[in-house]
C-alpha cells in the first residue's frame, strides 16, 4: 500500500499529491491518501464517486484518509 500524507500542505492544495499518486499508481495498487483539509477531502470521495472507485473512509481525530484502489488504465 502506498501512502500519501498531504497533511500540513499549505503550498498549494492537498489534492495535487493526491491526484499525482492516483496517476503514478501500479495497476492494483492501494493507495492510502491522508489529509486534515476536509474541503479536499470531500473533492477527493467525489471525484473518486464519479469514477466509480470504491474506498474505504477513515477518520481519526483531525486526520482524515481514504484507502483505495484505482482503476485500470486503458
Amino acid at each position: 500500500m502506498k501512502t500519501v500524507n498531504t497533511c500540513g500542505q499549505r503550498h498549494y492544495s492537498p489534492l495535487i499529491p493526491a491526484m499525482k499518486a492516483i496517476c503514478e499508481a501500479a495497476e492494483g495498487e492501494q493507495l492510502e491518501i491522508i489529509m486534515d483539509d476536509s474541503l479536499a477531502f470531500n473533492d477527493l470521495k467525489e471525484y473518486l464517486s464519479e469514477q466509480q472507485i470504491g474506498f474505504r473512509e477513515i477518520y481519526n481525530g483531525e486526520q482524515l484518509t481514504l484507502q483505495f484502489i484505482p482503476s485500470p488504465r486503458p
